[in-house]
């Protein structure tokens, strides 16, 4: 994170990208998990929340129905969602991109153009702080409801941990 201009001006946004591999189940539980904790603290201008796939097949659709009954299970709506591929030129204007299994990570480090670019990708349950735990957070879309449930559940406290980073830093301008 960069301090803002010295000018006086407001800072601009920190950005960050959840990606998945299609943009209809686990980025979208954490885009929408992100943008409710930063609302809630009254942070929402300060941060520009994304999510993205590294595949085409579902760009345009909605959120796996699985995924918007689990959020709202949670109390969470997903039901706005649109899937999208991640675009490597948006790289420059992100200050995070967050994958949510290894070989996702190593796609999106293969997009990047820069070692500066690499290094904006990050795995979700890095933010846990638990190194000897999972490094992945599972692909529910072949399993059930209880699968969402437990994803969205790892999701939600990875989140909360990359929220309480972050948040400081939102609070003073600082990107």
């Amino acid at each position: 994170m960069t301090r803002a201009g010295a000018t006086g001006r407001a800072a601009q946004q920190f950005r960050v990208s959840f990606v998945c591999t299609g943009n209809i189940c686990r980025s979208p539980m954490a885009e929408v998990v992100l943008r409710t904790l930063v609302d809630d603290a009254g942070l929402g201008s300060r941060i520009a929340i994304e999510s993205a796939a590294t595949g085409d097949w579902h760009v345009g659709e909605p959120a796996d129905q699985r995924t918007v009954d689990a959020l709202a299970r949670a109390g969470y709506d997903g039901s706005h969602h649109r899937a999208r591929q991640f675009d490597a030129s948006d790289f420059p204007t992100l200050d995070l991109v967050v994958a949510f299994d290894r070989g996702q990570a190593r796609i999106l480090r293969n997009w990047a153009g820069s070692t500066t670019e690499q290094q904006k990708v990050r795995l979700l349950l890095e933010f846990a702080g638990d190194p000897s735990g999972p490094q992945d957070v599972p692909d529910p879309y072949y399993s059930d409801a209880a699968m969402f449930d437990r994803v969205l559940g790892m999701i939600e406290r990875s989140t909360q941990a990359l929220f309480r980073q972050l948040a400081p830093a939102l609070r003073q301008g600082i990107r």
